[in-house]
């Protein structure tokens, strides 16, 4: 869950110049090193208000003229879902089904097409949706469905934290202006992969191959064949315990921190960390995921396009 954290914001060309900044949604004490920039420019967009709810990042929008309805932004999800409740009600056709990968095993679902999601102007058709069974239950009541990796493909998507606002871009007419840090894209299968850094306490950088998951709502979640490779809990300061949830069930995390995290030429410094102790929360070949509680100390543009995550530190 997300709560209330100070951020202090270096700039790396003159570390004497601090900003001191607040703010209710963040989840891990972090210095950030950048320079800062513009938003992009596009000929047609429209900002819509998003804001957090027990560690999702939400948002909403009508689905094929209904009232507004609220959806979870997650980049780690392969495709837009909704509720089983929502399909029934909106006498959605029902043309097959599918397995979803999760954190710790499967579900099936059914999927169903005819579903149009309208933005204050823009609207998303996708070639099919999915009801999970899952959706039924606990905190999932809070949100009606989840944009995966097919809303990250139709649009340019702006996420601004600091102003709680998402602006959709027309991919054809965005144009960037600003100095953020630009963070190429690779893509396994929908979901969107870093090259990045991480410092262990104590011990030497190692570079690696991260999933990009905004609906994680902390800073990294590490698989367990990386973490015992790398000796990673050896000065962790590992702390209790618990258990991640998600699709297919949980997996056994151990909660701990690291010296830094490294995208590009931005630093988050002390970012919290789980630590699998058995699975991992990515597919094979990556380390792990950086979420939201790492993401959300900047503005982020995900254009899937032109396989890039622009990042800019928060003012």
């Amino acid at each position: 869950m997300l709560g209330l954290s100070s951020v202090r914001v270096v700039l790396r060309n003159n570390s004497k110049h601090l900003f001191h900044l607040s703010a209710a949604f963040l989840v891990c004490c972090a210095t950030l090193t950048a320079a800062s920039g513009q938003a992009g420019t596009s000929t047609a967009m429209v900002a819509v208000p998003i804001k957090l709810h027990q560690g999702d990042l939400l948002v909403e929008a009508r689905v094929n003229a209904s009232n507004k309805l609220t959806f979870k932004l997650d980049t780690g999800f392969g495709i837009t879902t909704i509720s089983p409740k929502l399909a029934d009600s909106l006498h959605l056709e029902r043309i097959g089904g599918l397995t979803i990968d999760g954190i710790a095993g499967e579900e099936r679902a059914d999927t169903f097409r005819g579903a149009e999601f309208s933005f204050e102007g823009m609207t998303f058709r996708p070639r099919r949706i999915a009801a999970l069974p899952s959706e039924r239950q606990g905190k999932q009541r809070s949100r009606d469905g989840i944009f995966g990796a097919d809303f990250f493909r139709r649009f340019i998507v702006e996420i601004d934290m600091p102003a709680r606002r998402m602006r959709l871009h027309e991919p054809g007419g965005f144009t960037y202006s600003g100095k953020g840090e630009v963070i190429p894209l690779q893509f396994r299968r929908d979901t969107p992969i870093v090259e990045a850094v991480i410092r262990p306490l104590g011990q030497e950088p190692v570079t690696a191959r991260f999933e990009i998951d905004t609906g994680c709502d902390d800073c990294l979640c590490i698989g367990h064949d990386f973490v015992s490779a790398n000796r990673l809990l050896d000065g962790a300061k590992p702390r209790t315990e618990s258990a991640r949830r998600g699709v297919g069930g949980s997996a056994p995390i151990q909660h701990g921190m690291l010296d830094e995290l490294r995208l590009g030429q931005l630093v988050v410094k002390k970012p919290s960390a789980n630590f699998f102790l058995e699975g991992s929360p990515a597919s094979n070949g990556q380390a792990g995921h950086i979420g939201l509680g790492a993401l959300q100390h900047f503005k982020m543009i995900f254009d899937y396009g032109s396989r890039k995550l622009i990042l800019e530190p928060a003012e």
